[in-house]
């Protein structure tokens, strides 16, 4: 069963939130409805990004480092290109 994380932008704070999960489209309806309570105040959000892992392991390795001081920089960047994307 693959595992995706995604990364996703709260219009409020314009802060990010990283997650990792098996069923994407269940994960977000969860987070837009305010059924998680990380997000349940910052939204409403926006996925800028997601990537599909094979390994539970591997994926939750992933999640850990983009929640990391290393990974910043990485999260920052999606941030910016998604941002620069969707001006309008």
């Amino acid at each position: 069963m693959p595992y995706v994380v995604y990364i996703l932008y709260s219009e409020k704070d314009k802060k990010l939130y990283v997650g990792c999960t098996t069923s994407l489209e269940k994960r977000l309806v969860k987070h837009h409805q305010g059924g998680v309570s990380a997000t349940m105040h910052r939204r409403p959000l926006l996925l800028v990004h997601h990537e599909s892992i094979a390994d539970k392991g591997t994926a939750f390795n992933r999640e850990r480092f983009l929640k990391s001081l290393w990974g910043a920089r990485e999260k920052q960047q999606i941030k910016n290109n998604f941002l620069k994307q969707h001006k309008a």
